[in-house]
C-alpha cells in the first residue's frame, strides 16, 4: 500500500479510474457507431473459392450485384479456385477485419477441408465470422449417356468388378463433389479413384467427354446437360427427390440407406470484423435473397434457399456440422496432403 494514500483518498482514486474506463468504453462504442455509419467508403472484395461457372460463382455474382446497389459501393467478385478452396479461405483469414473483404464459403471449404488437409491455412471456428447462410443444394450422380448403368446399384457393381479403377471427377479436393464420392465408396464398400479438376465445369466436362466414369455435381451446374441428354443422371444426394429432376431417385432409396449430401453455402468475414458491419451484411443478404427476381432465379437452378438465420445460429450450424462430418471423413481415410 502507498503510505501516502489514506483510506479516505482511495474511493476518490477508484472513482477517477472508473470514469476513465467508462470514457474509454464510450469512445470504443462511439467509434464503432461512426464506422458503421461511414462503411462502406470504398469497394468491397468478395472472394469466391471456386471457379467461374460453379454454383458458388452463380450465387456470389447474383448477390454481389444486388449488394452493390444496396451498399452504394461496388462489390468486386474475385474467383480464387484451387486446393479445394483453401487458397481463397486462407487469404480471407489473413485479410484485415475491416469489412472490405468477405468471402462466399461452403460446407466443403469450412468443414470438409478441416479434415482433408493437415494444414489448410485457417481454422474455420477461429478465423472467420459467419455472416449469412444462403441455402443448400443437392448433388446429382452423373455418367456419360453411353454408360450402360441405369441406377446407382449398377455403378456399385462396376466398381466392385474393377476395384480402384472406376474414376470419379470433382471440382477440387475438399468440395462436396469429392466428398459425395468418398461417402459413396465408404457406404457401399467400393473403392473409387478420385480425379480432381480445377473447377466444377472442368470436372463435369470430364464426365461428358468420357475421361472419367462418374461425377457428383451440384444440381444447378448439370441440370441443363441432363435435360438435353448430354449427361445421364442416376440419382440425387438429398433425402428427397429434386422437384427439378423428379424422375431421379435418391441414393438413399437406391440401395444406400442413410446416404445424404446436401451442401450448404453462406458468406463469412474475417474474425474481428466490426459487429455493426456483420449485422448490416446479415440483414442485406437475406433481404436480397428473398426478392422475387433473385429467389426465382436461384430456385430455377435447383438452389434451396435457407430460412433467415442469424450469424450466431450460422456459427452453431458450423460447429454442429464439423462434429458430424470430420469423423466421417477421417474414418474414410480420405486425405489431400
Amino acid at each position: 500500500m502507498d503510505t501516502n494514500e489514506s483510506p479516505s483518498n482511495r474511493p476518490g482514486r477508484l472513482g477517477r479510474l472508473t470514469i476513465r474506463l467508462a470514457s474509454v468504453l464510450l469512445g470504443v462504442a462511439v467509434s464503432g457507431a461512426v464506422f458503421a455509419q461511414t462503411w462502406p467508403a470504398k469497394p468491397i472484395k468478395l472472394l469466391v473459392p471456386l471457379a467461374a461457372g460453379s454454383t458458388a460463382d452463380i450465387v456470389s455474382r447474383t448477390v454481389g450485384t444486388e449488394l452493390s446497389s444496396a451498399l452504394g459501393q461496388p462489390v468486386v467478385v474475385e474467383n480464387k479456385p484451387g486446393a479445394g478452396g483453401t487458397i481463397a479461405m486462407a487469404e480471407l483469414a489473413r485479410s484485415a477485419p475491416d469489412g472490405y473483404t468477405i468471402s462466399f464459403a461452403s460446407q466443403g471449404t469450412l468443414v470438409f477441408n478441416q479434415a482433408l488437409y493437415s494444414r489448410p491455412g485457417y481454422d474455420s471456428l477461429k478465423d472467420f465470422a459467419p455472416v449469412a447462410l444462403v441455402g443448400g443444394v443437392s448433388n446429382v450422380m452423373i455418367v456419360h449417356p453411353s454408360n450402360p448403368a441405369k441406377s446407382p446399384a449398377d455403378i456399385i457393381a462396376q466398381a466392385k468388378a474393377k476395384p480402384g479403377e472406376l474414376t470419379f471427377s470433382s471440382g477440387g479436393s475438399g468440395t462436396s463433389h469429392h466428398l459425395s464420392g468418398v461417402l459413396f465408396g465408404h457406404m457401399t464398400g467400393t473403392k473409387l479413384l478420385h480425379i480432381p479438376y480445377k473447377g466444377a465445369p472442368q470436372g463435369i466436362l470430364a464426365v461428358m467427354s468420357g475421361e472419367v466414369q462418374v461425377g457428383f455435381f451440384n444440381t444447378p451446374t448439370v441440370i441443363t446437360q441432363i435435360r438435353e441428354s448430354r449427361l445421364k443422371g442416376l440419382g440425387v444426394t438429398s433425402m428427397a427427390r429434386s422437384p427439378l429432376l423428379p424422375d431421379l431417385p435418391t441414393l438413399n432409396d437406391s440401395g444406400i440407406p442413410g446416404y445424404e449430401v446436401n451442401t450448404w453455402f453462406g458468406f463469412v468475414a474475417p474474425a474481428g470484423t466490426p459487429a455493426e458491419v456483420v449485422q448490416r451484411l446479415s440483414t442485406e443478404i437475406p433481404r436480397i435473397l428473398n426478392t422475387p427476381a433473385v429467389k426465382e432465379k436461384l430456385a430455377a437452378q435447383g438452389f434451396d434457399l435457407a430460412a433467415d438465420m442469424s450469424p450466431k445460429a450460422f456459427a452453431a450450424l458450423l460447429q454442429d456440422d464439423m462434429k458430424k462430418w470430420i469423423p466421417i471423413v477421417r474414418d474414410s481415410g480420405a486425405k489431400v496432403d
